[in-house]
């Protein structure tokens, strides 16, 4: 992926994250034209832009370090890494980045490097609970059968004894009857003007009876 890394670094700029200033990243831009790194056909380049669900999950972290101090960290469906990143720059033991889009793994470790941290890049889909003792996931509930699929997934994580903390915007597949909020922010998406509620929950595995 040298020649992706190579793209990254010149066609992409590196900026602050809006509502995040503690975070840069490599973000593209209508000059980018990114067609010519993934082609006409690939799959949506998540990780070269900002989405609600990670940012408010970044800005809760870095609002609440002690969530991620001392611990083994997720990034589930990590992107560009920031909610990882967060967690690494308010001292978690180590921070695993988890995307199945080849290109995420390519752009992590530069974001990464940034941002003077460090983070493991595992490129591929969980399966089964990871060794950790917390997973972020921003933005992983927008699709149903994907939504399904997580849903599951974190469960299974719950039952393992691991935390599972979740950022979305409130998209139509988010299971709320298995979530507590614990946290809301107004934060930017990506091609929506100004700042949009978005909002951090637990996930807990079982349903709570609610909608809200």
């Amino acid at each position: 992926m040298s020649d992706a890394r190579d793209f990254i670094l010149t066609h992409l700029r590196l900026e602050e994250v809006p509502s995040i200033p503690e975070i840069r990243l490599y973000r593209a831009h209508p000059a980018s034209r990114l067609s010519r790194l993934i082609g006409d056909d690939a799959a949506a380049p998540y990780w070269a832009y900002h989405w609600a669900g990670g940012t408010v999950l970044a800005r809760y972290v870095l609002d609440h370090p002690y969530c991620v101090r001392g611990r083994r960290v997720v990034d589930l469906g990590a992107g560009s890494g920031i909610v990882g990143i967060a967690a690494a720059l308010c001292g978690a033991a180590e921070v695993v980045a988890v995307d199945i889009d080849p290109y995420a793994a390519t752009v992590i470790p530069l974001n990464a490097e940034a941002n003077g941290v460090t983070l493991t890049v595992q490129n591929g889909e969980l399966t089964v609970p990871p060794d950790a003792d917390l997973i972020l996931a921003g933005d992983i509930f927008y699709e149903p059968e994907l939504a399904a699929r997580m849903a599951a997934f974190c469960t299974a994580c719950v039952h393992a004894g691991i935390e599972v903390l979740v950022g979305d915007m409130g998209r139509k597949p988010l299971p709320l009857d298995l979530l507590t909020p614990l946290a809301a922010y107004d934060v930017p998406d990506f091609g929506q003007a100004g700042l949009l509620p978005a909002r951090v929950f637990r996930f807990t595995g079982a349903s709570q009876g609610n909608s809200n």
